[in-house]
């Protein structure tokens, strides 16, 4: 009898408990709000009929995407919210195949002015082989679309996320404050245009890690006003590695300060690690940055600073960039150079580069010595140096 009591006890406890946690959160199935899983019905609205319910619900909420493939257009996921928010992905969110549907708008799905979210699980599909096809034959295309964006948003998770072929950049950071990305993948063909990986500008306490990239642009693109970024367990390939910048494009920008960047693979990339700036006047700087325990297979640039970037030599011949860059240490990196000089430091002549450290650099070429070379630029080098240092 005592037995059966302490049981009884037991399930009431349990009961109640899960009863409590139910309680504490509210779900909302898109499929409840009209979504359909056949990857052709139009389902934007039944995704916005479930985010207006889970923003304003009065306990923690989270929007259910089940398995299947649902069809969304250009969605804007707007706050504040009332309480934390999950979306849930557990099939597939994909973008209408006329890549024109998307219009100009510049983003295909963004979340904005949201506080306390996370996007969990399941996969983008932005189909954006027209658009590049569009790009590539020169004709008057749309802008593109960003295939998933925050703008102003603070305290997002971004977690187990797959997004294959965006239009332009996969995921876009923008002004927003305490962000976590862990464990994507973010995957375009290596000849798609401008099909950034990561984009990160104007943001505060922003990690990525445990993440893959391999796209038809910068694996990670770090804009100006970017602080506090860490990026860990990183694997870079097909690529333009991880970029800070371009910078300087205009005269008044913000700078870039404390960047880590340890723990990563880049995978025949076309650069590795690199800081590019337009070759014009600019108030913009990049100073605290650590590249750290970084292996290269067969990058083409391993280690870069350009400071002469000017496209198709628009808007910058005879100038220079005002851009300051100080303070940046490269410590164990090895691996191999797909291009005989596997160390370009191309600073400014009216701004050179100060306090470039490099400590334990190990990169060859065809099983040979690599070159490196070295422009306005001041700083010390400690431990192996393969290429001889230039500093």
């Amino acid at each position: 009898m005592a037995i059966k009591l302490i049981f009884s006890s037991l399930f009431l406890y349990f009961f109640i408990q899960t009863s409590i946690a139910a309680s504490s959160s509210a779900i909302f199935n898109v499929t409840s709000y009209g979504a359909k899983a056949d990857g052709k019905t139009d389902s934007t609205q039944a995704f916005l009929g479930a985010w207006k319910a889970a923003c304003s619900s009065a306990k923690a909420a989270t929007i259910s995407v089940p398995n299947g493939r649902y069809l969304v257009k250009n969605v804007v996921f707007r706050g504040p919210c009332k309480k934390k928010i999950t979306v849930k992905i557990s099939g597939t969110i994909v973008a209408p195949s006329d890549y024109r549907a998307l219009g100009n708008s510049g983003y295909w799905i963004l979340f904005i002015e949201v506080d306390n979210l996370t996007v969990t699980g399941g996969n983008l599909d932005a189909q954006g082989a027209g658009f590049w096809d569009c790009r590539k034959s020169g004709q008057n295309c749309s802008v593109g679309a960003r295939s998933i964006t925050f703008n102003w948003a603070n305290n997002v998770i971004v977690t187990s996320l797959t997004s294959i072929n965006s239009q332009l950049a996969h995921l876009v950071v923008n002004s927003c404050n305490n962000v976590i990305v862990r464990n994507v993948k973010l995957i375009a063909p290596d000849t798609s245009p401008n099909t950034d990986g990561i984009h990160v500008q104007s943001s505060n306490g922003v990690s990525i890690t445990g993440s893959t990239m391999q796209t038809g642009d910068d694996c990670i693109s770090i804009g100006p006003g970017t602080k506090n970024l860490l990026m860990n367990s990183i694997k870079c390939g097909p690529g333009h590695g991880v970029s800070i910048g371009s910078l300087g494009k205009e005269l008044k920008e913000d700078g870039v300060q404390n960047i880590t960047l340890t723990n990563a693979v880049f995978s025949g990339s076309d650069n590795g690690v690199r800081i590019k700036s337009w070759a014009r006047p600019s108030y913009g700087f990049v100073r605290n940055v650590l590249f750290q325990n970084i292996i290269m297979k067969n990058t083409k640039n391993p280690i870069i600073i350009d400071q002469n970037y000017c496209p198709n030599n628009q808007g910058c011949p005879n100038q220079t960039s005002g851009v300051k860059i100080s303070d940046i240490t490269y410590r164990n990196i090895q691996g191999t150079s797909a291009t005989a000089k596997a160390v370009t430091f191309d600073c400014s002549s009216s701004t050179p580069c100060e306090g470039i450290n490099l400590q334990d650099i190990k990169l060859t070429y065809s099983n040979k010595a690599a070159t490196s070379s070295c422009k306005n630029i001041n700083g010390t080098s400690d431990g192996v140096q393969n290429p001889e240092s230039c500093l």
